[in-house]
């Protein structure tokens, strides 16, 4: 068992360091919102596409003048705010619901403390409010100005850790957060970890797609035993690197 751990710490550095040659590492941040923005931000962003849930964000910054109004503001007003996102009516009581309780557990509407705790127990005290789990409390410490060592895992990166054998097919996204973070050298820093997922994401967006993926001019096929398998794969580099065709089925 420990032979098949290293095995697969070693190919996850593998499978960055290709990843990182062709989408650029250091990944720059996007945005250094404080960390109670980007709990918002990310409690939007589930099941919803970025510019709307991006939409929504701003359109709840533009009508309240802080999150402690968002917070004592009528639910059905929040929800309104918030239409364009995937399930506003679900979305709008949990976003209040959150707040009450950050204000109940700090006393203010701050998550600034979380800075000098470990990152297991500011992972946990993220955890224990309502609706935040694995990949959102990793976020709110890795995205926001924080700039914690967390790793978040959406659905594209669990996708190409799924395909590459660095996790097992029944493996669900929220149980996977731990298994792929321990894959990952303990000496990286916040940087290096923020760029594992952004790479891994990048690739499942643009080349190692849900349906019909790209594995003919993927970087880390040599390492793909699902890309293997669609393509005949058998050690030789392909070279039609521009072929996007349906593989089949």
């Amino acid at each position: 068992m420990e032979s098949d751990a290293h095995d697969l710490e070693a190919k996850a550095l593998v499978i960055h360091e290709r990843l990182c040659a062709v989408y650029g590492c250091p990944v720059a941040y996007h945005h250094g919102l404080d960390p109670l923005s980007e709990l918002i931000s990310s409690l939007l962003s589930h099941r919803t596409r970025n510019a709307d849930s991006g939409r929504a964000f701003r359109a709840l910054k533009a009508r309240y003048a802080d999150w402690g109004a968002l917070r004592d503001a009528p639910t059905d007003e929040v929800e309104a705010t918030i239409e364009g996102v995937t399930w506003p009516e679900q979305k709008a009581p949990r976003l209040q619901a959150v707040l009450r309780a950050i204000t109940a557990r700090n006393g203010s509407l701050d998550l600034d403390f979380l800075r000098p705790m470990p990152i297991r127990d500011a992972r946990d005290w993220l955890e224990a409010l309502p609706g935040v789990g694995p990949k959102t409390s990793a976020a709110v410490l890795s995205f926001s100005h924080l700039r914690q060592r967390a790793l978040p895992v959406d659905s594209h990166h669990h996708r190409v850790a799924v395909r590459t054998g660095l996790i097992p097919s029944n493996l669900d996204v929220g149980p996977s957060h731990a298994v792929l973070e321990a894959q990952l050298p303990s000496d990286w820093d916040a940087q290096q970890v923020y760029d594992n997922h952004q790479v891994m994401m990048r690739h499942g967006q643009q080349c190692c797609y849900y349906r019909n993926p790209a594995c003919r001019r993927c970087v880390i096929l040599a390492l793909c035993p699902t890309g293997q398998a669609l393509t005949g794969f058998t050690g030789q580099e392909f070279t039609t690197a521009e072929d996007e065709s349906p593989l089949p089925s």
